[in-house]
């Protein structure tokens, strides 16, 4: 992994579960490290996920606008990565996990992608599926440049997070301000899962991912996340991509026991040492 001179800011990070499998998790945008307390719950006794907050969001400080967004995510998280660990990450997260299995695969067992955001992967194959999902977000983003956070953590949360939960609108004052602080780095996180500043594509590069992955989505998802799923598992060295029915972009919140039973596999594929 490349380390800039700069001191990496700090992630903040709390533990579910008193399992013997250690699991860093990375959450999606607009949510925080308690995200992961239902799939802790699921497999109490088998694992103990330690839980990052992402820059902007959480217990963990704001983004210093330094660098690239995803690499200073990384380099955060990669600070509680305690020997061989699984790592899971779910959207904005996963693309996160992915690049973690690449820059240092000696310290990932396992690494599973939750419906992950890395457009990237499906920019030049599918443009147009692209060009609508950017369409469908302009609103957000006229939101954002407009200096209103919270009209565009209403706009996000509409389009990405409100699966059979309370409206933006219903949520606690407290809710709607933290989803709001931590919208603002959506334009932040375009330069490495649109634009591959990281070159994660460049010939050879997944090739370093050896280490068993599981690529999960739900079936109700958007469709340009079954397009990228299957883009990057075609990719993978050993990945397995299934679909959880019923589910939408938040399965990890809305599926747990599914996706732990999806996990158990994995972990079968990926003996603790």
């Amino acid at each position: 992994m490349n380390r800039p001179e700069r001191i990496a800011q700090p992630l903040n990070c709390r533990s579910f579960g008193t399992g013997p499998r250690q699991v860093l998790a990375l959450h999606c945008t607009m949510a925080h490290s308690g995200a992961w307390r239902g799939l802790a719950e699921v497999m109490d006794g088998e694992v103990t996920i330690h839980a990052t907050d992402m820059l902007n969001h959480g217990k963990s400080p704001d983004w210093d606008g330094k660098g690239d967004f995803q690499q200073c995510v990384l380099e955060g998280a990669a600070a509680h990565l305690s020997g061989r660990m699984d790592v899971i990450g779910h959207s904005f997260g996963a693309t996160v996990a992915l690049r973690m299995a690449v820059e240092l695969p000696e310290l990932v067992r396992s690494v599973t992608l939750i419906e992950p955001v890395y457009f990237a992967f499906v920019k030049d194959s599918h443009p147009e599926k692209l060009a609508q999902e950017q369409a469908g977000s302009a609103a957000f983003y006229t939101a954002l440049a407009e200096g209103d956070p919270l009209r565009a953590a209403r706009l996000f949360n509409a389009g990405w997070g409100n699966e059979g939960g309370p409206s933006f609108d219903q949520l606690p004052e407290a809710s709607q301000l933290s989803m709001a602080r931590g919208v603002q780095i959506v334009p932040a996180c375009a330069p490495a899962i649109i634009g591959d500043c990281h070159e994660i594509l460049r010939p050879g590069v997944l090739d370093r991912v050896a280490m068993p992955a599981l690529l999960i989505r739900g079936s109700a998802t958007t469709p340009i996340i079954g397009l990228t799923n299957d883009a990057i598992g075609a990719r993978l060295p050993d990945a397995r991509n299934v679909v959880v029915e019923g589910a939408g972009h938040m399965v990890p919140l809305t599926h747990p026991t599914a996706v732990a039973g999806l996990l158990r596999e994995l972990f079968a594929r990926a003996p603790a040492e």
